[in-house]
Formats: structure tokens, sequence, C-alpha cells
């Protein structure tokens, strides 16, 4: 016999260990009706932000995680990770899922970590990330996201983040590389790492900072602060966290918070039916439709996913 999905009180109630089974559930009962009501009450009720931190590998996302960590639980704050890894190719799990490099007190009732493979997913999150970053929304005050990487084809972040904190370093021509892939559209703010180096420090962020000018000139439209900041002298540590609160302070006031999540949910029903049936597959279904049908964006695409192997298999 099946035993029952908790609910969300369930689960808020249980500790780490509750939060845990949970999340090991997302992958458990893939495609169950319990499963997508489950996640549905999640996305209806979030408790929290999400802030989605990108960049190229050794930029020091693992370092500003830990940073923010600190910081917000140093104001009474919850935080849940998920820290997305390169897939092992002969388990697929997460190469680093031990995550050494994040430095939390495991008796801290207030932190909970997650690793979770990329499985060779393109946009930086793994088959179940999305998933799992709705059910965390719903119990933690912050979940901060740190992805594999951003390229070209790698902007998932943008997707299911509030904020995206994109992490660069002086010196790399990380700045070139992003101006000429059209990524300057995806952050809300530019995290320059290692600012300890210097004039090299600086001229990164003169550059970012040009860029971003350029990418960002619709009237209304939120500029992205360039933000220095080095883990080896605590400098600007704080001005990331207060340029996460403005820019989430912003979306509130403006409205856009609402405005963005409901994008997002539509994006996830698109992806995922995209990601199982093509495009041919995604042309059948009305994607307004089936979220207003179904009441939810998982009830939605278990339903129609269910149609769609009934049509094409």
């Amino acid at each position: 016999m099946t035993r029952p999905l908790p609910s969300l009180d369930q689960i808020r109630a249980g500790g780490k260990a509750a939060v845990a089974r949970a999340l090991t559930t997302i992958e458990t009962a893939d495609g169950t009706e319990a499963l997508a009501r489950l996640l549905d009450a999640a996305a209806a009720d979030p408790q929290g932000f999400v802030l989605g931190l990108t960049g190229p590998p050794g930029v020091g996302k693992s370092t500003l995680t830990n940073a923010l960590i600190r910081a917000y639980r140093g104001a009474g704050l919850t935080v849940g990770v998920i820290a997305v890894d390169p897939s092992s190719r002969f388990t697929g799990g997460a190469l680093l899922g031990d995550r050494t490099r994040l430095q939390t007190d495991p008796e801290d009732k207030g932190v909970f970590v997650r690793s979770m493979a990329a499985r060779d997913r393109l946009g930086g999150l793994s088959d179940h990330a999305v998933a799992a970053i709705v059910l965390m929304r719903a119990l933690f005050d912050r979940v901060i996201v740190e992805s594999v990487g951003i390229g070209q084809s790698e902007a998932d972040i943008a997707f299911v983040a509030d904020s995206v904190l994109l992490c660069i370093q002086p010196g790399s021509g990380d700045s070139l590389q992003f101006m000429k892939a059209g990524i300057m559209e995806v952050p809300d703010i530019v995290v320059v790492t290692k600012a300890d180096m210097g004039a090299p420090a600086r001229r990164a962020r003169a550059d970012v900072a040009g860029a971003l000018s350029l990418a960002q000139s619709a009237p209304g439209a939120w500029g992205a602060p360039v933000v220095l900041t080095s883990a080896v002298t605590g400098e600007g540590l704080g001005d990331v966290v207060d340029a996460a609160a403005r820019h989430l302070g912003w979306l509130g006031e403006t409205g856009r918070l609402a405005a963005q999540r409901d994008g997002q949910r539509r994006h996830w029903i698109e992806d995922a039916l995209r990601t199982r049936f093509g495009h041919r597959g995604l042309a059948r279904i009305d994607i307004p439709a089936a979220l207003t049908d179904a009441g939810g964006p998982f009830e939605a695409i278990r339903r129609a996913s269910e149609g769609l192997e009934r049509r094409i298999g």
C-alpha cells in the first residue's frame, strides 16, 4: 500500500527530516496525482523569496552562498539551499554532493542544504529542481539556488528565481563573454568577486555597468546594480544582501513579483512538456487553458502528459 504524502503543514512541523523526505518524494513519486497536489499547494503558498546564484565554475558562488546564509540567519530568517552540481557520468548523481564548500551548522534547524545533479540539463538546473525550489519556497524565508553555471543556453535560473545574482570575476574575460552572449538581460544583480584584486576588479565593474546601461534601457525597468565583493576581506558582502533586499522590495512595490511568478508557472508547464514530447507535442496543448483547468502548474503538467502519451504513444 502506498504511503500517503504529507501535507505542507506536516512537513513544516517535521523539521529537517521531513523536508529531506519530501524532497526525496519529488523523485520517487514523480508523475503522481498526490505529488502534483502537494507541489501545487506549495506553489500557491509561497512563504519566502528565491535568490538564484549563477556564474562560471570557480567564480565564488559557494562563498557568496555561505555569506548570504550567515546574513539571513543573523537576521532571524530561515534559509533553504539547493545546490545544483555537475552530474557523474557513472552514477548520474551530484559530483559535489557532500557540499564541503558550504559551511553550515548541522544543529541549526533554520538552515537546510540539498544537492541535486544537473543531469546534463543545459539550463543549469536539474530535472526535479523546479519542484524542489517550489516546495522549499513554501517552507523557508529565503531559498538560495546555486546553479551549475551560465552561458548562452543556460538561463533557466531566471524561471525559478525572484532575484538572479550573476557572479563574475575580474581578469577572466567573463564580462566580455556575457556581453557577447546576451546574458546581461538575465541578472537583477551583478556581483564582481575578488574585489581585493583592486584595479582589475574595478575595471570589471565598469565594463559590466557599461553593458547593463545598454541592455536595460526600458522606462521603469529595474537597473541592476554592480556590486564588488571579496571573500578574503568581507568587503561588499553587506552590499550584496542590501541589493537583494532592494530588488525584492521593488518587485513587491511595482506589482512585478506576482506577474513574474505567473509567467514562471506557465514556463514550467511549457518546458516540462517540450522536454518530454518535443515541440510537436507542446503545440497540441493550450498552456493557459491547461493551467486554469488543472488549478496549478504541476497538475497541469501531469494531466497534459497523460493526454499526450495516449495520443502520441
